[in-house]
């Protein structure tokens, strides 16, 4: 277990790396390797311990009432699962969890982990900054929901990842997992997206998308 490197993890944020070792040490249970493409939680499993994703990428999805896939977010290591749920009244996963490729996971009893908070103000810290930082991300996830249309959709999320200095960015997700993100089908996905190249509002090189046009964009919105 002390073969992971935990540094990158913001639970571990301004703690030395003799104390995240001592960590791995005192707090794991078990350690979990999940192939590609398997489920590592069900929406709706309990959450018996915190599960710290140290090798590899998982995708987060939940099926909508209309039964289609909305995928939430790729989680890349190192970071936990569900942080936000593990100590919830309700603590179950609020999402389907599949590994996008090979991925190790080191299980913390939840006792274990309350336990160590309790005597540690910077992993405490670290812990509520982290679930805040979800939260706000969840406001976004559902601000996007909320609009109606696919143009707004895709305008609000390139307008996320790019500023008014930084106007390009690469794409994480190919064409399928993007309309999964949305909530939407690919082929209509795929024309509007064919549309803001036309008008000259984006341009896009493989994955590299480029804002021509930010204030177009805005007022899409």
């Amino acid at each position: 277990m002390l073969d992971y490197d935990i540094s990158t993890c913001p639970l571990f944020s301004n703690i030395s790396k003799d104390d995240q070792e001592a960590f791995l040490t005192r707090l794991v249970s078990n350690k979990k390797i999940i192939d590609k493409g398997k489920t590592v939680a069900r929406q709706g499993d309990e959450i018996k311990h915190l599960y710290l994703l140290v090798k590899g990428i998982v995708r987060t999805e939940m099926i909508t009432q209309e039964g289609n896939s909305l995928e939430i977010e790729f989680i890349d290591a190192v970071r936990p699962l569900a942080p936000a749920f593990v100590f919830a009244q309700n603590n179950r996963f609020p999402v389907d969890v599949i590994t996008i490729e090979e991925c190790h996971f080191l299980l913390i009893p939840k006792e274990v982990w309350l336990s160590e908070m309790m005597s540690n103000e910077t992993l405490l810290t670290n812990f509520l900054k982290l679930n805040s930082n979800m939260t706000v991300f969840l406001s976004q996830k559902l601000q996007m929901i909320s609009i109606k249309s696919i143009k707004g959709k895709l305008s609000l999320f390139i307008l996320e990842n790019t500023t008014d200095k930084i106007n390009s960015f690469t794409l994480k997700r190919n064409r399928t997992q993007l309309a999964e993100y949305f909530g939407v089908q690919r082929p209509s996905l795929a024309r509007t997206m064919s549309e803001l190249v036309d008008k000259g509002i984006i341009s896009i090189d493989k994955r590299e998308v480029t804002v021509l046009k930010r204030d177009e964009l805005r007022k899409i919105l």
